[in-house]
């Protein structure tokens, strides 16, 4: 059995892993970490769990003994502990944004910290799953993606890698529920504030944007910029990015969708709809997936994508289970089976 720890305990992307674990026949929750509950039991934090027996534990890095640990903690946490883990043999799967951006000047700018050291950074792999360069014997640090980045990548991926649109021209718009913003109290997400209402956020500044646009720079072997706005709406779960691009040469929507069949007809996650259906946050709900719907204007060679995930599974979870998977030679779908949850 795969022992791990998680770290970041009482928040929502730890209770998620809690739940979906539960259900790998494969892993055992050894530790769940938290500096501010130790030797609480986790069903005082989440009652839901109260016939889980486990308690909140503090993290030792020289006394902690297990295969993996998930880091489900705000940015500036991991890049200060995972280096002892990784130096005791420990594997870490860092779902925060400590260790996806590369140039520690762009984390600076975004993050407003101090980023981890380079060799660190170098040493992590940045993973979406679906196209995952994992090395079962040589991986060591995985970057879990961002939400947003996931949903946005899965579907501009195979389009860039086949030179059909034009990178620099790209238009994101992704919606988000509230439980992106994390379990800490702020203004914004307040019921009288959040309720019946609908904002963008961090237009040009956003943490995500960077991580988009370093991923397209490299599967497109040049740079590019991105236009994204993300929105938040009082909904729980779920991102529904819609993409704008413009088409490199004549492209049918027959010919386009053929691509995505193509590219994820093996990927289990990857659910493609047929032409003239667009799917809706509430169909992927609690689950893995990752719906995509796709329209062409043929008269003027543009395209709109739209992808749905939750946020908590496919999103951050699920996918860092995913990665789990991919680290151990097992069949990538292991514990992630569940269906969403409908209505």
């Amino acid at each position: 059995m795969i022992t791990v720890g998680i770290v970041g305990g009482s928040g929502y992307g730890a209770v998620e892993l809690i739940r979906l674990l539960q259900h790998h026949p494969n892993v055992v929750i050894k530790y769940v970490f938290s500096h501010s509950k130790i030797d609480e039991p986790i069903s005082k934090t989440f009652p839901h769990l109260n016939h889980i027996a486990l308690n909140y534990t503090e993290l030792n890095e020289q006394a902690t003994s297990c295969d993996v640990i998930f880091f489900a903690t705000p940015s500036n946490v991991s890049k200060h502990l995972a280096p002892n883990l990784i130096n005791k043999g420990v594997k870490v799967i860092d779902l925060s944004g400590d260790f996806r951006l590369t140039d520690r000047n762009l984390y600076q700018t975004f993050y407003g910290e101090p980023a981890a050291e380079q060799a660190l950074l170098d040493k992590a792999l940045y993973s979406i799953a679906e196209w995952s360069e994992i090395d079962s014997q040589r991986t060591k640090l995985i970057a879990n993606p961002g939400c947003f980045p996931t949903s946005i990548l899965l579907a501009l991926h195979p389009l860039i890698a086949q030179n059909v649109i034009d990178i620099q021209s790209i238009i994101i718009d992704s919606k988000t529920g509230v439980s992106g913003a994390g379990r800490s109290l702020a203004q914004h997400v307040h019921y009288a504030e959040m309720n019946e209402n609908f904002s963008a956020y961090a237009i040009g500044n956003h943490k995500h944007k960077p991580e988009i646009e370093q991923y397209i720079s490299k599967i497109a072997g040049t740079k590019c910029n991105v236009m994204f706005t993300p929105h938040i709406v009082p909904m729980t779960r779920g991102i529904l990015s819609t993409i704008y691009v413009k088409l490199n040469e004549y492209t049918t929507a027959e010919h386009l969708h053929a691509i995505y069949k193509n590219n994820y007809e093996q990927k289990p996650f990857i659910r493609i709809r047929d032409l003239g259906e667009y799917p809706k946050t509430k169909e992927v709900y609690g689950s893995n997936f990752c719906d995509i719907g796709l329209y062409v204007d043929e008269k003027n060679q543009r395209a709109v994508i739209v992808s749905v995930i939750d946020n908590l599974v496919k999103g951050a979870s699920g996918q860092a289970i995913q990665n789990l998977n991919l680290l151990y030679g097992l069949d990538e779908a292991t514990g992630l089976n569940q269906l969403p949850i409908y209505p």
